[in-house]
């Protein structure tokens, strides 16, 4: 590996927008790590985009879920590659089901939703945090969704998904606010509606979906941070 490539940790990277987002990222010359929860597919994904891109891909078994599972994956990281620059949570689920409305909760669904989806992203960057403040440099990504946003919402459908995700976005934005000035960018990002296994009826392509993540992650220091984004544009919270 080059002295000067960075590396790019990716949750959920072993499909849909999680893949996408690792293959941009090898093709912009990133060592990539590729993290699922199947260890043996994240080293199949990884072994087939690095067959077909200038940058290097890995893979790794990562269960966001999982204290002690994400605890010995970033340390493999940190002790293979001395460094980690971005890390990308992209990992999350979407469980609510149609008919789940805020009146009738189904908290085992809730829990495992912000689980996964906001305390999975939270141990991610707080295992990541300490070494990108040693190296003065880090970039990172929250996958959160439009559906996320107090500004925009209109439906009191899928309550679990939602809140996971607003959640997510305050993580962002306070971490961000803590970070300032440590050359840490923290950032949200919607990838809009992208067709994948979790919305196969969707039209916009994955390419798409993974286009403002990838810019996030590969921010110059004079990005912004603290914010929302879809289609690099800021949204509102």
């Amino acid at each position: 590996m080059s002295i000067a490539r960075r590396v790019a940790v990716v949750t959920g990277g072993n499909r849909g927008i999680g893949l996408e987002i690792c293959r941009q990222l090898a093709g912009l010359d990133y060592h990539v790590v590729l993290t699922a929860r199947d260890a043996d597919r994240a080293d199949e994904q990884a072994r087939s985009l690095d067959a077909s891109c200038t940058g290097e891909v890995s893979g790794l078994g990562l269960d966001v879920v999982d204290g002690p599972s994400v605890e010995a994956a970033f340390r493999h990281v940190r002790k293979q590659h001395g460094r980690i620059d971005v890390l990308v949570n992209n990992a999350g689920i979407a469980v609510d089901g149609a008919e789940h409305r805020p009146s009738s909760p189904d908290f085992t669904r809730i829990r495992r939703t912000l689980e996964t989806n906001l305390l999975g992203a939270w141990r991610c960057c707080a295992e990541v945090v300490p070494s990108m403040r040693a190296r003065g440099y880090g970039r990172i990504v929250n996958l959160s969704s439009t559906m996320a946003s107090l500004e925009l919402t209109r439906s009191s459908t899928s309550p679990a998904y939602r809140i996971s995700k607003t959640g997510l976005n305050m993580l962002t934005r306070t971490l961000a606010i803590e970070l300032n000035g440590t050359g840490i960018l923290v950032n949200a990002a919607s990838p809009g509606y992208t067709r994948t296994d979790m919305s196969p009826d969707a039209e916009r392509p994955v390419e798409a979906g993974a286009d403002t993540p990838v810019w996030l992650a590969t921010l110059p220091g004079t990005g912004p941070t603290g914010q929302f984004f879809l289609d690099r544009r800021a949204l509102a919270w």
